[in-house]
């Protein structure tokens, strides 16, 4: 493989690997396993490896020579845009910053870095789970399978073609049977393509098996994922062929079933393939020969507008947050008793830096949000007042906020609020907002225009306080609803309009005295998962949730006294 073309890859099955790890890896997750360092030999916490079958458990990875992998999945830092002009403010204003001066963009190299090798030990879907599967499996989600508009837009009927084509190629070059094409497993895969692609991480999806597209397969399941620097899509295939763990699965002769997920981005990687294969000892119906053959011509039907769908396609920046009011997604920001914003900057695993005062006049808050709203780089806070009306204060990568903007008037001080990336295929956060009659509704990111247009995700939805958080790991967003009783439930999500037609988990008890839960991410490592809460005994503890459910909390040293949290 020439160096200008750079590939990452990785697959599930069942095989380890005592290879040395290479300096400065790309951080390779699987979903519902945070923090994965790539250094550490394969351990499956669940029960023993056997092969072709594993019981659940958590992953670490061991290193394979066979899967090659380039720099982090970040962009460059661009130019900073111009600041608008601020308008005159409404509410309260946080003390902007004087005259900041956005960091200087890094000067763009000129020489491709050469590729790093390393690797996730390949793992089919255990053989006990797909022989005896759950008595009552998810329902599939009323609202439509994921579309590529929060990417590059662009028909991917073509380049499913041909990794289907290729693959089929090679099996019966092998003396295989070819494997058939399903629509409903392509949904599958192409969510979790967009899934992965929108938030640039690669990871697998934990128990694909048992999502209802995968329509209960009996006999063999697996996923391989694989992006590059070009729009190859012939040579996604060649990289599977060249590694062992890929390769077995390409040419597991109880596979009979595939479908294909295909992303653009504008991004350095610009393409982004899932291939989900299934093994059934009858075919399913609506099984096909190849793709294709909808009205469009297209892979995949195009799905009906949602409120999920992106205005625009939009790659984040990646900036210097050193100077800025709030520096990263581990920060803790509170309101004390005088109205001052106050930020703790996240200084390491648990550890905070002493508060800063980043802004004031925000007595009059019901809720504040940390968020970074219009995805620029910088951290703003979105505020819930207590007369009603929503603001935002878009935060500057060089220190303080702009004037804030007046997102919606009226009424907003009767719903209660979670804010965050609930739709898997647009950056932008969203917010949902629940109604004192049960009804969980969804609101998009209008940028800086008024937030009207809204859908109902559930109704039925009791709580005095939301959190949105990934809480199995598996790359959608969830929902923590916090009952009057101290009692947690949990609310799944599959990155649509819509919840997971599922018995709602109880998922903590006693916390009748919480009064804040922020979602953060990063706070002991990279990638990694948790919720701070504030308790009325002025403190504030960390639960994490690196291994798909809370874990014991540990405090975090304040002065907490008069303080709320920010959300």
């Amino acid at each position: 493989m020439a160096p200008s073309f750079l590939g990452v890859l990785c697959a599930l099955a069942l095989v380890s690997s005592s290879a040395t790890a290479p300096p400065s890896p790309l951080p390779l997750t699987q979903a519902g396993a945070a923090g994965i360092s790539l250094a550490a030999p394969l351990v499956h916490g669940g029960g023993a490896s056997t092969a072709g079958g594993a019981s659940a458990g958590r992953l670490t990875p061991a290193v394979d020579p066979d899967i090659r992998v380039a720099s982090p999945l970040t962009d460059p830092a661009p130019a900073p845009a111009p600041t608008p002009a601020p308008a005159a403010p409404s509410t309260p204003a946080v003390q902007p910053a004087t005259e900041p001066t956005p960091p200087p963009a890094p000067a763009a190299s000129t020489v491709e870095p050469a590729p790093r090798t390393v690797s996730i030990p390949p793992l089919w879907a255990p053989d006990q789970d797909l022989a005896s599967p759950p008595a009552t499996r998810l329902t599939a989600p009323a609202a439509p399978s994921l579309s590529t508009e929060a990417l590059v837009p662009d028909n991917n009927s073509a380049a499913i073609l041909t990794v289907f084509t290729k693959i089929n190629e090679y099996r019966v070059a092998n003396g295989l049977n070819k494997v058939k094409y399903h629509p409903t497993v392509a949904g599958l895969s192409q969510d979790w393509s967009d899934n992965i692609a929108t938030r640039e991480v690669i990871e697998h999806r934990a128990n694909f098996w048992t999502d209802p597209r995968a329509m209960n397969p009996n006999n063999g399941a697996g996923e391989i994922i694989a992006i590059r620097t070009d729009r190859d899509a012939a040579q996604l295939v060649e990289w599977w062929k060249g590694s062992p763990g890929h390769n077995a699965m390409l040419l597991d002769p109880r596979f009979n079933v595939m479908g294909a997920g295909i992303s653009y981005t504008n991004s350095t990687y610009q393409i982004w393939g899932v291939v989900n294969f299934f093994g059934y000892t009858t075919l399913p119906a609506g099984t096909l020969d190849s793709p294709g053959g909808s009205a469009s011509g297209d892979a995949f039907p195009p799905s009906p507008p949602s409120l999920c769908d992106a205005p625009v396609k939009h790659m984040p920046p990646t900036l210097n947050l050193s100077a800025a009011a709030i520096t990263g997604p581990a920060d803790l920001v509170s309101v004390d008793s005088a109205g001052q914003l106050l930020d703790r900057a996240s200084t390491g695993p648990r550890t905070y830096a002493a508060a800063k005062v980043i802004g004031s006049g925000f007595s009059g808050a019901k809720e504040v949000f940390v968020t970074d709203w219009d995805r620029d780089g910088a951290f703003d806070v979105l505020t819930q007042w207590a007369n009603g009306n929503l603001t935002l204060h878009r935060g500057i990568a060089g220190g303080g906020f702009q004037a804030p903007i007046t997102l919606g008037v009226g009424g907003w001080d009767s719903l209660t609020l979670a804010v965050g990336g609930w739709c898997a295929n647009n950056r932008m956060p969203q917010i949902l907002a629940l109604d004192g009659g049960g009804n969980l509704y969804l609101y998009g990111n209008k940028g800086t225009g008024d937030i009207a247009e809204r859908v109902t995700v559930a109704t039925g939805v009791y709580a005095s306080r939301l959190a949105m958080v990934d809480y199995d790991g598996d790359g959608f967003q969830d929902i923590l609803g916090l009952r009057t009783d101290g009692t947690v439930q949990l609310y799944r999500g599959w990155g649509s309009t819509a919840l997971r037609a599922e018995a709602r988990a109880t998922v903590a008890t006693g916390w009748a005295d919480v009064t804040g839960i922020r979602s953060l991410r990063d706070a002991t490592g990279l990638n990694t998962r948790g919720v701070a809460l504030r308790r009325a005994n002025d403190t504030v503890q960390y639960w994490d949730l690196g291994s798909g459910s809370l874990a014991s909390p540990s405090n975090i040293a304040g002065p907490w006294t008069g303080q709320r949290l920010a959300q």
